[in-house]
This record gives structure tokens, C-alpha cells and sequence, in this order.
């Protein structure tokens, strides 16, 4: 039997080809390539590898009805350009600081999702936005929610016959004059160029002036970031405006973080920073200056 031949290199021009690429073999999937290139330092590259670059319609975002789309191009410089609600802003606060300027411009919003760093700035934000992963493969198309898609530290619920496609992020029922708010709060050694030591985002819904859901998670503290439900659910019915009691904001509802020690900070020091910083973003998204509204 004569075994098909793999190109090891492949920028397909249609999703696809892509995607048939995909089933006929395990394949390097690349984009922007700034968390795949300083893996491999060191390291030949020995897998064939699937560039997507050269896919169109895959580098904007767009208002689907029921959903805002971020297809697998877009770049973190996009989404901060892009002509977004304040619901975003925590995600865009986040854009703005993973990197420099060069890397936001090519790394992109998908990737940072498929890497699976638990350090990764853009995963608490989307776990806040209620946004899920949409994966193509041959045989059709499944949406799995962020919470769910990342599994672990460089773990995803991906297929290797599947291509992230797009991350979806739900619009609040406009019929119903919903307003939101959300923000992003980061703890580095420096403002730039760092990876998180802690990392929280936030998204309250706003109707006639009370917090009517809100979602919280803090990442870097675990090998996956996470919610905080109880902080969460006494968050609703409360005033949108106006100072926040700091005693809202306790560890006991940051108790299931999992901190470590490593060279950025201990676990320690992680586990009391996520309090200070969860609670300067609750006072953030219920300070109507701070956050903005929809």
C-alpha cells in the first residue's frame, strides 16, 4: 500500500481545505505564532504544520443578532480597534497589555484561547463575557462553552481533525434595554511585557439601575482560571452606583483558587492579591464612571 504523501507545509487559501487537511493528519495548527514559535525553542519543528493565515473573512469581528463573532484572525490590535459596546472593554483593557505593540498586532484573540496558558489574559475575560468556542471539522460544526473547551495547563477540549473557527460572545437581550458594564484589573512586575502574576475580569447586567447578573473570574491562580459563583450571586439586586462595602469581597469565595509558587510570586502572595484585586473590580463595575454602560 502506498502511503499518501503529507506536505509539511500548508497555507490553505479556503477553510475547506483546511479542514480536509486536518482529517487526512495530525497538523501544527498556526496563526499569529507568538506563543508556538517560543515553544519550540530549541526544538525543530517535526510536525506538518496548517497556516492559516491566508483564510478569508476571518479577520473582523461582526454583530451576528444574537452573538458577537471574533473569527480565528482576529488580532488583539483588531479587537481593541473594533467598534465594540462597554461590554467589551474589560476584554479590550486586557488587548492592550498582552505583549507589545508588534505582538498584539499578530497574535490573535483564538489563540490565546487554543494555548491554554493558565496565565493567559484574554480566558478570564471571555469566561466573564459567557462566550463559547466554535470548532469546524469535516463533519460539521459544535460550539462548546470557554469554561468547558479549556481543560488544563496547554489543555483543550479540541479534536485534532477540528479548527477553531471562532469565539462567540452572547449580546444581552436588547428588547429587554439591558445595559452592561465590564472591566479587567492585572497584577505584573511591570505594565508591559509581562505575564500575569494575577489577572481578574468582570461583566455586570444592568436593569433600572441593579446588578441583574454578574460574572466574575480570576485566572493565574489555577491551572485553569475560574469563576467565583458566591461573590457572583451576592453581587445581584445591589445598586449599580455608588462605594462598594470592601467586605463583600472575601477569601472564603476565592477558596477553590489553586495557586503555586514559582518565580513570579508565591502562592501565597497570589491568593491574597486575587482578594485585592477582585475587589477593586467590583468597584469598578459598580462605579458608573468606571466601567461605562451599554
Amino acid at each position: 500500500m502506498v502511503r499518501a504523501e503529507v506536505t509539511p507545509y500548508l497555507a490553505p487559501s479556503t477553510l475547506d481545505e483546511a479542514l480536509s487537511a486536518l482529517a487526512s493528519g495530525d497538523r501544527l495548527v498556526m496563526a499569529g505564532a507568538t506563543d508556538l514559535y517560543p515553544a519550540q525553542v530549541g526544538r525543530p519543528i517535526t510536525r506538518p504544520v496548517l497556516d492559516l493565515t491566508r483564510l478569508p473573512g476571518l479577520d473582523a469581528v461582526t454583530d451576528e443578532g444574537s452573538h458577537w463573532r471574533i473569527p480565528a484572525l482576529v488580532t488583539w490590535s483588531a479587537l481593541a480597534q473594533a467598534d465594540l459596546p462597554p461590554l467589551f472593554d474589560g476584554l479590550r483593557e486586557a488587548a492592550r497589555t498582552i505583549g507589545g505593540v508588534q505582538i498584539q498586532n499578530v497574535a490573535t484573540v483564538c489563540g490565546n484561547v487554543c494555548n491554554a496558558s493558565p496565565a493567559a489574559d484574554g480566558v478570564p475575560n471571555l469566561l466573564a463575557l459567557d462566550a463559547c468556542v466554535e470548532l469546524a471539522a469535516v463533519g460539521g460544526v459544535r460550539r462548546v462553552p470557554v469554561e468547558e473547551f479549556v481543560l488544563g495547563n496547554r489543555v483543550t477540549a479540541r479534536r485534532p481533525d477540528e479548527l477553531v473557527t471562532a469565539i462567540l460572545v452572547p449580546i444581552p437581550d436588547r428588547s429587554a434595554g439591558l445595559q452592561a458594564r465590564s472591566a479587567f484589573v492585572k497584577l505584573g512586575s511591570r505594565a508591559h511585557l509581562v505575564i500575569s502574576i494575577v489577572m481578574v475580569a468582570g461583566v455586570v447586567e444592568l436593569e433600572g439601575g441593579l446588578i441583574r447578573q454578574a460574572r466574575i473570574a480570576v485566572g493565574a491562580c489555577s491551572p485553569v482560571a475560574r469563576r467565583l459563583p458566591e461573590l457572583e450571586a451576592a453581587l445581584v439586586g445591589r445598586p449599580a452606583s455608588g462605594p462598594v462595602d470592601p467586605g463583600l469581597v472575601d477569601a472564603g469565595q476565592l477558596s477553590a483558587l489553586a495557586p503555586i509558587d514559582d518565580v513570579r510570586g508565591t502562592a501565597g502572595y497570589r491568593r491574597d492579591a486575587a482578594v485585592t484585586l477582585v475587589r477593586r473590580l467590583v468597584a469598578r463595575l459598580t462605579d458608573p464612571t468606571g466601567g461605562g454602560t451599554r
